[in-house]
């Protein structure tokens, strides 16, 4: 993550232009996934480095919020800040990127998981995740007064009434106008998580809207696997 803080100059964005990045951060993702570039035999930073290589040619991207992830197998267990040997890809894992380019002005913060094989946990896993995302969603847009600390909890709920645990120590962060500060995104009003007790639609400190990513972190009981998911939290 970048650790500058957001000049006074960068404008306020709107939610239609965090969905205009967001569209584009899903066509990233479709061409990765046309192109093949999640196989068996790649590792996962040769992955990374062919991610970050079309990013460039096919979108104009040239800066990333943050590191790209890319986990497989086991590693899909780990938080974003562990740091993993590189790995490779074997027939019947479960993949899963999580991805910050920034198009023009604008973060797109995006996070999905790719099963390789048919292994029938790990399809009922990434079914799941999207699943439990637009239960969170659904709360969100229906509570006015919800805060950080209840999504956070609704979603680690959810999670263990399908048989997973949750993995994450937050469930998502506030989302803008690129650079946005580490101070800023990780204060506890920012983020989705257990000592948030603001209300999320409450707008900031000089009245403007704020809008959020939700993600979804997910381990198999086995100790084996898990996946993420991430997109906008629309109001």
């Amino acid at each position: 993550m970048h650790d500058t803080t957001r000049s006074s100059s960068s404008p306020t964005p709107t939610l239609a232009s965090l969905h205009a990045a967001q569209s584009r951060a899903v066509a990233l993702f479709r061409a990765i996934e046309d192109k093949r570039l999640i196989r068996p035999g790649e590792t996962e930073e040769s992955i990374s480095r062919a991610i970050f290589d079309l990013a460039s040619s096919d979108f104009g991207v040239d800066k990333h919020w943050h590191r790209r992830v890319v986990r497989s197998g086991p590693h899909t267990r780990m938080l974003f800040r562990e740091l993993p040997p590189d790995r490779r890809i074997e027939e019947d894992d479960i993949v899963s990127l999580d991805l910050g380019p920034v198009f023009g002005e604008l973060e797109a913060d995006f996070g999905r998981s790719y099963v390789l094989g048919n292994d029938p946990e790990k399809v009922r896993l990434a079914s799941d995740l999207a699943a439990i995302f637009n239960e969170g969603r659904e709360l969100y847009v229906a509570s006015p007064a919800i805060t950080g600390r209840e999504l956070f909890a609704f979603i680690g709920e959810a999670s263990k009434r399908r048989g997973w645990t949750f993995g994450g120590v937050h469930a998502g962060h506030l989302v803008g106008a690129f650079p946005f500060s580490r101070e800023e995104r990780d204060d506890p009003r920012n983020r989705i998580r257990p000592d948030n007790e603001w209300p999320m639609h409450a707008p900031g400190p000089k009245g403007e809207p704020r809008h959020w990513i939700l993600e979804v972190h997910l381990l198999d009981p086995t100790g084996a696997f898990g996946g993420f998911y991430e997109e906008l939290l629309v109001a």
